[in-house]
């Protein structure tokens, strides 16, 4: 599933104590946050890899594992995982090194770097990057923790509260959340992502990233059965309407998408039945940056006839 994991009330006000020592270590800085004094103050070194040059996973790493495979005194081994498994960035523990493969679009070099430096300030996360085989059985375990990762990379690249009250300062929608990718020195992606979680506990929202809905601009390789890259719950969705699948949001959306080539593709109210069968009204709106489709809805409110949509 594509499906966000929210992290738990307890670990998220954990994360918040470790990002608030690292915000108050800086100096409470403007945005947009600098990942370089970040890593200054937490002593984290970073370094770049490409298929041509290695150098930076080439020393020895006394022990890791990378998929549920074991790396032990082995750098080649490192190696061979990072380019088979596609990995973009990795952190190393024992060295408290940051690698990112260098062939990224430097646009994205950002929010990897920050996943990396999330797993570093959780203290809990190194006995999974160090192969503890009774942490790293389970797939469910693996996405708890790099939902945790991406939770505190976006607690740091948005200055925690800063960006709550500015983005819960304006009616929901996807100009907003451009206006604040910008300010912050973001992605629209990651600022999708983190205004969903920002404005989730008392707001009804969704987000999703795909390819572009409409059946004649979908790729070649569009899989029906797994339509969306990523789906973003706030908390207060996924109590009420997150056993709506996918697919059937991905259907939502394409109802009403147009084939353009960018910017907006269209907005529409659709209606989704919550747990309980209710049917209730929601906002749909979506943008096609030429890459990334990216849908932003919010709930408008109950709706008294009943549509069999979400059921």
């Amino acid at each position: 599933m594509a499906k966000n994991v929210v992290v738990s009330p307890r670990t998220a006000a954990d994360i918040e104590q470790r990002v608030d020592r690292v915000i108050r270590g800086l100096g409470s800085p403007e945005p947009p946050l600098d990942l370089d004094t970040v890593r200054e103050l937490l002593r984290l070194d970073r370094r770049f890899y490409t298929a041509d040059d290695t150098s930076a996973v080439g020393e020895v790493v006394s022990k890791i594992k990378v998929a549920s495979k074991q790396v032990l005194q082995r750098p080649g081994l490192l190696l061979d995982a990072i380019r088979k498994l596609d990995l973009k960035a990795l952190y190393i523990p024992d060295r408290k090194r940051i690698l990112i493969d260098g062939s990224l679009p430097k646009l994205k070099h950002r929010w990897n770097e920050a996943h990396e430096i999330g797993h570093s300030l959780l203290p809990w996360h190194e006995s999974v990057l160090h192969g503890d085989t009774t942490l790293t059985l389970s797939r469910a375990c693996h996405d708890i923790v790099e939902s945790e990762a991406n939770y505190t990379a976006g607690r740091l690249l948005f200055l925690q509260d800063r960006f709550v009250e500015e983005a819960r300062a304006s009616t929901p929608s996807l100009r907003v959340v451009r206006d604040l990718g910008t300010s912050f020195g973001n992605t629209a992606s990651t600022t999708l992502y983190r205004y969903v979680e920002s404005c989730g506990d008392d707001v009804v929202m969704l987000a999703m990233i795909t390819c572009h809905p409409h059946v004649s601009m979908r790729p070649y390789d569009f899989n029906p059965l797994d339509p969306c890259r990523y789906v973003i719950q706030s908390r207060a969705f996924d109590a009420r309407f997150g056993h709506v699948s996918e697919i059937e949001l991905f259907a939502c959306m394409e109802s009403y998408c147009e084939p353009r080539r960018g910017g907006p593709l269209g907005s529409d109210e659709v209606v989704l039945r919550d747990r309980n069968g209710a049917p209730h009204v929601f906002l749909f709106e979506t943008f096609f940056n030429r890459y990334d489709a990216h849908t932003l809805a919010f709930l408008k409110g109950p709706r008294n006839a009943p549509i069999a949509l979400g059921s």
